[in-house]
């Protein structure tokens, strides 16, 4: 099923089920791919509306937001905001790709500089822009941009 097909059946069954937190959650969900949609129909080329690869970044995005406010909630000693964060994350990394472990990174960072032909530091944009290319999602880049980083050097 189509991504974005998937989260307006999770909005709907959420509002049988009454479920409020959650329901709000998908509703931003939906208004932030319906934002990047009318962003898109201002450009001349282009699809009408965003495909799976974007609504995955979207998504990406939305998470990384949380986990930032996540951070000024405990410092500012604002734990139930804290907590409520935590719950969206939930609810959109339903909709996320399962994450890649430890392993699964290195072979794709290795695998990624042997195709981008990478010698040096100064290939690391397009190392990373091969990652991002086909595991948005699917890893942290903050932690896997200092991985290829120190790999670049050694190599």
């Amino acid at each position: 099923m189509e991504l974005r097909a998937r989260i307006n059946a999770g909005l709907k069954q959420a509002m049988r089920d009454k479920e409020g937190q959650r329901l709000s959650t998908l509703r931003l969900i939906n208004a932030a791919i319906k934002d990047r949609d009318i962003a898109l129909r201002g450009q001349d080329e282009g699809p009408a509306e965003v495909g799976d690869a974007e609504v995955l970044h979207i998504l990406g995005k939305m998470v990384k937001q949380r986990q930032e406010s996540i951070r000024a909630y405990e410092e500012g000693g604002r734990l139930e905001l804290a907590d409520r964060e935590r719950e969206e994350i939930e609810v959109i990394e339903e909709f996320l790709p399962r994450k890649l472990n430890d392993a699964e990174v290195d072979k794709a960072i290795a695998r990624a500089i042997g195709d981008t032909g990478a010698s040096s530091i100064r290939d690391m944009g397009r190392v990373m822009a091969a990652l991002k290319s086909e595991y948005t999602g699917r890893m942290d880049f903050g932690r896997v941009g200092p991985q290829v980083k120190d790999r670049l050097a050694a190599g």
